[in-house]
């Protein structure tokens, strides 16, 4: 027997295991025993520890969850030994009856729709999810894209996402992939149907209904220090493991899981890979073409920054703890991170910047140092863009510029002013307009008057 052909064996053995133990008379080592006898023809002498591994890691039946249950009794000691000593014997363990694939069993028998702790639509099969999203079987495989084959085709329509590449003076560029018309609208029912009712944390202000940057930066006001880092890469360094995690957690089906994985992440095809502009040092561009041939959350999917903040929660949820044993308080606006606090805390930036590192490094991110400010009470403290030194606010020179631009557009004519070559130069400056007004209504209100003289 191959090595190939070896290991393929080993995880059909196990998988017929797992489906026998979900299909117990009960979550009990007597009926593991009996139900993995049944699947080998004899009880055999690893049984007994190899039942009492399942049943340390599931304190429950996983009815749902027969994957997860085959790949813990493949990596389970007992049945590892087993399996090594009857290769080496040439004898290998055979399957002398193999039980039925288990279905999921919906936990009530009531019409309800969704889980009374988390308000997750009920999902107990890719059927459901189907028919959630209005797809067929068949499309659904499709857009999961389970094989990959996206990354593997040719350019051409039959791809799911266009790219981007945004150059970025001193760094490595950022690509934005941005999905199909369709695969988007699929993406944005599962955000509002699927993900929108999971809990965060609450020190997540980014991409989050009722917070926003100031709501963010409202809580650093009047610190003595505030400390800002930069996550590099946020999006793709959240790999397809914890997206498929989160769902998990949230009650969601493995089997459906898979799929809602496969819809949300996207692997970059090899030529858009060869295709990176210059920037950035070779070790970070070799990181980063790393996590984008790898599926990971794609930067322009609208299901990324909901994952990416439910991705993340145990990394806030340790910075807060970091923190609070500081006096000081942290909150995250997608990739920046901002602490605050006393003077205690300003003494000892430095080890608590390296702290910071450590935890953030641990849970598979990694901090730019060269985005890292350190800003005491006596100079421009600003979380997100927004001035927290007494109370939040924009920076001067901003609001200067801005108003600069829109005298000159009065004056001179809108297309004046229009360097960029925004399409929608009116919205353009509608938008900067608002994000002022929202940080400071009374320098709003002089916006709102000077825009009222352009002549459009």
């Amino acid at each position: 027997m191959t090595a190939r052909s070896s290991h393929a064996h080993g995880r059909a053995v196990a998988t017929a295991l797992a489906h026998a133990f979900l299909s117990a008379d009960s979550w009990t080592k007597p009926a593991l025993l009996a139900a993995g006898a049944s699947v080998l023809g004899a009880r055999r002498r690893w049984l007994g520890p190899l039942a009492t591994v399942v049943l340390e890691t599931f304190r429950s039946r996983p009815s749902d969850a027969p994957r997860e249950l085959a790949e813990v009794v493949l990596g389970a000691t007992p049945f590892a030994r087993a399996f090594e000593v009857s290769i080496e014997r040439g004898a290998p363990i055979r399957i002398i009856h193999h039980p039925t694939a288990p279905t999921a069993v919906r936990a009530t028998t009531d019409s309800a729709t969704t889980d009374s702790a988390t308000s997750v639509p009920r999902l107990d099969s890719l059927a459901d999810l189907a028919a959630l999203l209005d797809l067929t079987q068949g499309e659904l495989d499709w857009f999961a894209d389970p094989q990959l084959r996206n990354r593997r085709a040719r350019p051409g329509r039959l791809h799911h996402y266009r790219y981007d590449w945004l150059r970025r003076e001193g760094r490595t560029p950022r690509l934005l992939e941005v999905p199909g018309l369709r695969l988007r609208a699929i993406q944005r029912t599962v955000l509002d149907d699927v993900l929108a009712s999971i809990p965060l944390h609450s020190a997540a202000h980014g991409f989050v209904p009722s917070r926003s940057a100031v709501t963010g930066a409202a809580v650093h006001t009047g610190a003595e220090v505030v400390i800002n880092l930069d996550l590099t890469s946020f999006f793709a360094r959240v790999t397809a493991g914890r997206v498929y995690g989160v769902l998990r957690q949230a009650g969601i089906p493995e089997a459906v899981a898979h799929t809602l994985t496969g819809l949300a992440v996207h692997a970059v095809p090899p030529h858009i890979l060869a295709a990176m502009p210059p920037g950035g040092s070779p070790s970070e561009r070799f990181a980063l073409r790393q996590a984008l041939a790898a599926p990971h959350l794609p930067q322009g999917a609208p299901t990324s920054p909901a994952l990416a903040n439910l991705a993340v929660r145990r990394l806030d949820s340790r910075l807060a703890g970091w923190v609070d044993a500081a006096g000081g308080q942290y909150t995250r606006y997608a990739d920046d991170l901002a602490f605050s606090g006393p003077v205690e805390l300003a003494r000892r930036a430095d080890a608590f910047i390296r702290g910071v590192t450590r935890i953030v490094e641990d849970e598979g991110h990694t901090i730019n140092p060269r985005k890292t400010r350190v800003r005491g009470a006596s100079v421009r403290q600003a979380v997100t863009g927004v001035v927290v030194n007494e109370r939040t606010n924009t920076p001067r020179r901003d609001f200067d510029r801005l108003r600069a631009v829109l005298h000159n557009a009065a004056a001179h004519g809108p297309e004046s002013q229009n360097r960029g070559g925004h399409p929608d130069f009116r919205a353009h400056l509608l938008g900067h307009i608002s994000w002022m007004e929202s940080v400071n209504p009374a320098r709003g209100v002089r916006l709102r008057a000077d825009f009222a003289r352009i002549e459009w």
